[in-house]
C-alpha cells in the first residue's frame, strides 16, 4: 500500500508542477507582459519614420524615440487623458492621428492657439516675426530648436493671416513641398497629439545614434 500511494504521488507531481508554474512563473512573465504593454502605451514607445515629410530632421527609416505622457497620461490602449501635462508648445515633433484618414502621422507643431501664421515659399512667421536665420532662411528657429528645411520641392501651399484658435495646433513637416499636412486637413485639437519625439536612435545608413530632438 505504502509503494501504491508514493506512485500515486509521482503522478500527480506533473500537473502540480504544470499548475504551480501557472500560478508562480507563469503569472509573473504575464504580469510582466501586461506592464510592458501599458508602459509602451502609456509611457515610452518607439516610431519607424515612413517618409520622406520631416526631412533634414527626420529621414525615411529613422527611428525615434517617443515619448507617450509628454502632453498626458493616458488610460491604456484608448484616447482618454488621466492627468493633463504639458501644452504642446512650436518646435515639438509631435505623434497624432490625420484627421482625414486616421493614418498615424509624425509633423513638427509649428503655431499654437492664439498664434498669427503666415507661410510664405515654405518660410514661417508667426506674428509678423519670420523664423528663419538671418542669413539662412533654410533653417528656423522655435525657440532653441532649430529645424534645418527641405525646400528642394518648393515651399508648397501658403498660409496667409491664419490665427490659430485655443485648443489647436497647425503641424506642418519640414520638407514643405513634400508633406501632407495641416494644410491639407486643417488644424488638430492638442488633445489628440498622444507622444512627442524625443530623439533618434537608429539612423538609415549609420545604424545606432543618440540625436536629440
Amino acid at each position: 500500500m505504502a509503494h501504491a500511494a508514493a506512485g500515486d504521488q509521482r503522478t500527480k507531481r506533473p500537473a502540480r508542477g504544470l499548475r504551480g508554474w501557472l500560478l508562480g512563473e507563469g503569472s509573473r512573465l504575464l504580469v510582466m507582459l501586461v506592464l510592458l504593454a501599458i508602459a509602451r502605451t502609456s509611457l515610452a514607445n518607439h516610431y519607424g519614420v515612413p517618409s520622406g515629410s520631416m526631412e533634414y530632421t527626420l529621414m525615411p527609416g529613422d527611428h525615434v524615440v517617443v515619448d507617450m505622457s509628454a502632453y498626458g497620461l493616458r488610460i491604456p490602449f484608448t484616447d482618454v487623458t488621466l492627468v493633463p501635462r504639458a501644452a504642446p508648445r512650436r518646435g515639438d515633433i509631435a505623434v497624432f492621428k490625420s484627421p482625414r484618414d486616421g493614418v498615424r502621422l509624425i509633423k513638427r507643431v509649428v503655431a499654437v492657439g492664439g498664434d498669427r501664421v503666415e507661410l510664405h515659399e515654405g518660410h514661417l512667421s508667426i506674428d509678423g516675426t519670420p523664423l528663419g536665420e538671418p542669413g539662412n532662411l533654410d533653417v528656423e528657429r522655435f525657440g532653441a530648436r532649430r529645424a534645418r528645411l527641405n525646400l528642394g520641392a518648393g515651399g508648397g501651399p501658403d498660409i496667409d493671416a491664419l490665427v490659430v484658435p485655443d485648443g489647436q495646433v497647425l503641424v506642418v513637416g519640414d520638407h514643405r513641398g513634400n508633406s501632407l499636412d495641416g494644410r491639407y486637413f486643417g488644424l488638430v485639437p492638442a488633445s489628440q497629439l498622444y507622444a512627442r519625439a524625443i530623439g533618434v536612435f537608429w539612423r538609415r545608413g549609420e545604424g545606432p545614434v543618440w540625436e536629440r530632438l
